[in-house]
């Protein structure tokens, strides 16, 4: 009797066996888990659909029993021959993938490193505080930070495309109209904030006034008339 029940659970564990050392292949692939999981997926699917389609074959389905089992004969010694092949094939290009990255990373600059470790930590603050809190106050902190620098450019930027022909001329046709959209959009950004709208936590004001000195002071150092600047930016 006891060597009965030992047979009887003999089948029973074995399933329970094979679903731990699956899971165990699961937990050894570093990278490239997705590919399994989306074999699974796949193949589910699949047998979903073979099981609707055979319920619904109809006169036909005691042909579609024979040719399953013929199959079966035929495909069951050479599955379990070789149904773990895809998946050591899998765990080697997984070895192999996970050797390429730690051979990559000890060649990757530090700075590199910390541009990743900083990206990192706004994603993570994302996810603490929300998308429009970090976005607000990344976008004020890169804004404070690179305006002076864009300051710069565009007053050296300036200066060069006042030296091309013509262009003061197409500069004064052209900045009237940019001054009157700057004066909208800053308009719509301040009444966005005065009714609430998040997203005018991280929309930047354009400063015109900055913009009307720099442009009088590059063209007072060129003895130029300054194309009455003043005015575009009131």
């Amino acid at each position: 009797m006891a060597a009965e029940a030992q047979a009887e659970s003999q089948p029973q564990q074995k399933p329970a066996e094979e679903k731990i050392n699956n899971n165990q292949d699961v937990q050894q692939l570093k990278y490239l888990q997705f590919v399994q999981f989306a074999t699974i997926h796949a193949l589910m699917r699949c047998a979903i659909l073979y099981s609707y389609a055979k319920e619904r074959s109809g006169p036909l389905k005691t042909g579609v029993d024979t040719v399953e089992e013929a199959v079966k004969t035929v495909v069951g010694p050479v599955y379990d021959k070789f149904h773990q092949v895809p998946v050591e094939l899998l765990k080697y290009v997984d070895r192999k993938v996970d050797e390429s990255v730690s051979e990559l990373d000890r060649h990757v600059p530090t700075n590199v490193k910390n541009v990743s470790t900083q990206a990192r930590s706004v994603v993570t603050e994302v996810r603490r505080a929300g998308v429009v809190v970090s976005a607000s106050g990344l976008a004020k902190t890169v804004y404070s930070k690179y305006e002076p620098k864009a300051e710069l450019c565009a007053v050296s930027a300036w200066k060069k495309l006042n030296q091309l022909p013509l262009f003061p001329q197409v500069a004064n046709v052209v900045l009237p109209k940019a001054a009157y959209c700057t004066e909208k959009y800053n308009e719509a950004v301040v009444l966005s904030a005065e009714k609430g709208y998040r997203v005018s936590a991280y929309l930047p004001l354009v400063p015109t006034e900055k913009i009307a000195k720099m442009k009088i002071k590059i063209e007072s150092e060129r003895n130029l008339d300054p194309l009455s600047i003043e005015d575009l930016f009131v």
